[in-house]
């Protein structure tokens, strides 16, 4: 169903938790690149971002699970993608072992997902990643309105109580923790946490820890972590009455807020006076430099195998870390699938 309040709650955590990333420490949050290199190069360890953002990710479930179990997600228990569930539970395994395998090669290759292309590539204005975002998101959408699912139906899968666009809104509980949690979010990334942090390894790993939970609680408040809720935004190209625009507040409340910071601050670029103003808590700035003339095949393939992976699935990355939290075994077969895609 349509959840304003908790996906305008959500974008604004996803914004403050990417955009103090890459403000404070100087990074992109781009989590396919960094669960890729927890996966694959544990021995990176020392690294003052990669493994505290996804200690932060990890948290997030935890953390809700406690405080107000009622915002998780519902997922399929047999581990199916998002619907109706496939013929045995061998097919359920392997199937969530191959959307894992697709996802981890399309977002080597495309070098990016949601995260770094949609959320921080766009709100940066990276042509590389509007038009990573172009592709994997019309493939997905087209995925999710045309590939057949086991019934003979699309993929997208009804509300149980009226049509989706139909708005529901949080108690007065699930309200008071999610506006506190965003509050303090947002005045620890741009208030109190540039007064109190020095610029230190230690400073940095914190930030990163903190970032690492707002997102986590962004994708978890707002729906993004919701496989379901993510096919169904998929459907206003198809059956109207399973289109919930929820997600369609990201793009006000978590990339809107990105780029007026982004064209605020100008990371990266030279004052009159030649200078280049560091990140409030490193010594300088981690930004790709690659350009449109970069774009290959494997770059366009790669995209649309994400946009496949996705749009079959409803999970990206970031998502998938969450639901691994919560339902290991569903974690061990995807992760599993998405180190081998990441080795292909």
């Amino acid at each position: 169903m349509f959840t304003p309040v908790h996906t305008t709650i959500g974008a604004l955590l996803l914004f403050s938790g990417s955009f103090g990333l890459l403000l404070h420490n100087g990074r992109v949050f781009g989590i396919s690149s960094i669960l890729r290199s927890c996966l694959l190069h544990p021995g990176s360890f020392k690294d003052e971002n990669n493994f505290p953002i996804v200690a932060g990710l990890v948290s997030s479930p935890l953390l809700v699970k406690l405080v107000v179990p009622s915002l998780l997600p519902s997922y399929p228990q047999d581990f199916s993608p998002t619907t109706t569930p496939p013929a045995s539970p061998w097919v359920s395994a392997a199937t969530t072992v191959g959307l894992g395998v697709l996802t981890g090669w399309g977002t080597k290759n495309d070098q990016g997902c949601t995260s770094g292309h949609m959320l921080s590539g766009m709100s940066r204005l990276s042509p590389r990643s509007i038009i990573a975002t172009a592709i994997f998101f019309t493939t997905g959408l087209l995925v999710a309105n045309l590939a057949p699912s086991s019934t003979g139906h699309t993929l997208i899968p009804p509300c149980e109580n009226g049509p989706c666009y139909y708005p529901i809104y949080p108690n007065a509980f699930e309200v008071a923790v999610m506006g506190t949690t965003c509050i303090a979010s947002l005045l620890t990334t741009f208030v109190f946490g540039p007064k109190i942090l020095t610029r230190s390894s230690n400073s940095r790993r914190l930030f990163a820890y903190l970032a690492g939970i707002q997102f986590g609680l962004g994708l978890l408040f707002s729906g993004m972590a919701d496989p379901a809720k993510v096919i169904r935004f998929f459907s206003f190209a198809g059956n109207t009455a399973d289109f919930d625009p929820s997600l369609a507040l990201i793009i006000l409340f978590a990339i809107g807020p990105s780029l007026y910071g982004y064209l605020t601050v100008e990371p990266g670029k030279p004052d009159v006076n030649g200078n280049v103003k560091a990140p409030t808590l490193a010594d300088t700035w981690s930004l790709s430099q690659l350009t449109v003339a970069d774009i290959d095949w494997r770059f366009v393939v790669g995209a649309m195998v994400f946009g496949l992976a996705w749009g079959l699935s409803g999970v990206c990355p970031g998502p998938a870390i969450l639901r691994s939290v919560l339902q290991p075994v569903w974690g061990i077969l995807w992760m599993s699938g998405y180190f081998l895609g990441g080795l292909i």
